[in-house]
């Protein structure tokens, strides 16, 4: 019996958090407009309440002293963020034109985080270094965003690195201006959006508790409940949007999407509660799942600024990554050592394609796929 009510808790509290992550990304973003928001800012803002699921599950399950199932919904999520998203969206449409700028913009600080992400998962440094160095990045490229194109366009004048950064929020903003295009908020949906909150957090700790129940009860391992079962739930919303951006043409929203998401994952559903309820012993699991993370990052990243996009070939490879990634984190689970040959081999094949990927001169673009939107272009 009791079996049975976790699982329909469970069921239940994924429909209710992310149905309702859905209203609180659309009230956000009114809120956003109406206080003047740039649109890489709100951007931010619906990537931080689309995140809601998963960085309250990590939150609930770090404060039960559960450190593997906490980091592994927010590692693994980024992880399955990087093949669902931007993967993914990949294949679907063929090939996705980016900007370089665009790429650099975001892909510095979100290689960055990966980085002090995985010496924070191996006790390198403490949480609290973790976040501070964090911030020491993540803070100006918000700072950028919120500046906006215009801001940064005046003082271009007198600055070349700044006339570099306007660009490269235009180029971000020119697309994102046409997928969130909110109207005006009122009063009311203050309101709804802390109503929805609230439903959001209530119903992520409902669906934690029950898929850690469920975990202990088929010996499931921890780090499989939340860096496997739970990032994927959770992650299912972004994934969804980013497919349709992809579809769209809109290149740098779905990248924007994917970096912003990750980002702020680290940032308040890991490194901010460790803080506080601290992250445990090292595991060889978590450390798993973050070098993933980390070499994932910076592949897509790499393939992404050299070929001005992501190819269908490249989000192929990404997702047949994410596959391996999980074959070598299934297989090793029940290992309090885990076997190099697959922890080691299985990346090392991976970081192969990829070297041989990138050394295969890339065929040149079709017009169609090398020019930006042309929705942005009148713009």
């Amino acid at each position: 019996m009791a079996v049975t009510v976790s699982f329909l808790l469970f069921l239940a509290g994924t429909a209710v958090s992310l149905s309702t992550s859905y209203l609180l990304v659309t009230r956000l973003e009114r809120i956003g407009e109406r206080l003047g928001l740039s649109e890489g800012l709100l951007g931010v803002v619906a990537a931080l309440a689309a995140d809601a699921p998963e960085i309250t599950s990590a939150v609930t399950a770090l404060t039960h002293h559960q450190s593997r199932v906490g980091a592994g919904v927010i590692i693994g999520s980024n992880v399955f963020n990087l093949a669902a998203l931007l993967g993914l969206g990949a294949v679907v449409a063929g090939s996705i034109a980016l900007h370089r700028k665009v790429v650099l913009l975001g892909g510095v600080t979100g290689i960055w985080i990966a980085a002090v992400c995985l010496v924070t998962v191996l006790g390198v440094i403490p949480p609290a270094g973790g976040l501070i160095a964090v911030l020491a990045v993540l803070l100006p490229y918000l700072v950028v965003l919120g500046a906006g194109h215009a801001r940064l366009q005046r003082l271009a004048q007198t600055l070349r690195w700044e006339a570099w950064l306007a660009l490269a929020v235009t180029e971000e903003e020119q697309e994102l201006g046409e997928v969130i295009h909110p109207p005006r908020g009122r009063r009311l949906d203050f309101a709804v959006a802390a109503v929805a909150l609230v439903v959001v957090v209530v119903a992520s700790v409902v669906m934690e508790r029950a898929a850690s129940l469920l975990g202990i009860h088929f010996a499931i391992p921890g780090i499989v409940t939340g860096g496997v079962i739970l990032a994927a739930v959770t992650s299912l919303p972004n994934a969804v949007a980013a497919v349709y951006l992809a579809a769209r043409g809109r290149g740098a929203a779905m990248l924007s999407t994917t970096l912003n998401s990750n980002a702020l994952n680290v940032t308040a559903g890991l490194l901010l509660p460790a803080t506080i309820t601290g992250l445990g012993a090292p595991s060889p699991h978590s450390a798993l799942v973050a070098v993933w993370y980390l070499v994932l990052t910076v592949a897509a990243l790499t393939f992404a600024y050299r070929d001005s996009g992501v190819r269908r070939v490249t989000g192929a490879l990404i997702i047949g990554a994410y596959l391996v990634f999980l074959g070598s984190l299934l297989a090793t689970t029940h290992s309090a050592s885990p076997d190099p040959r697959l922890t080691v081999i299985p990346l090392a094949v991976v970081l192969a394609g990829c070297a041989a990927g990138l050394a295969r001169r890339p065929r040149r673009p079709r017009a169609a796929e090398q020019a930006p939107h042309p929705e942005s272009q009148r713009r």
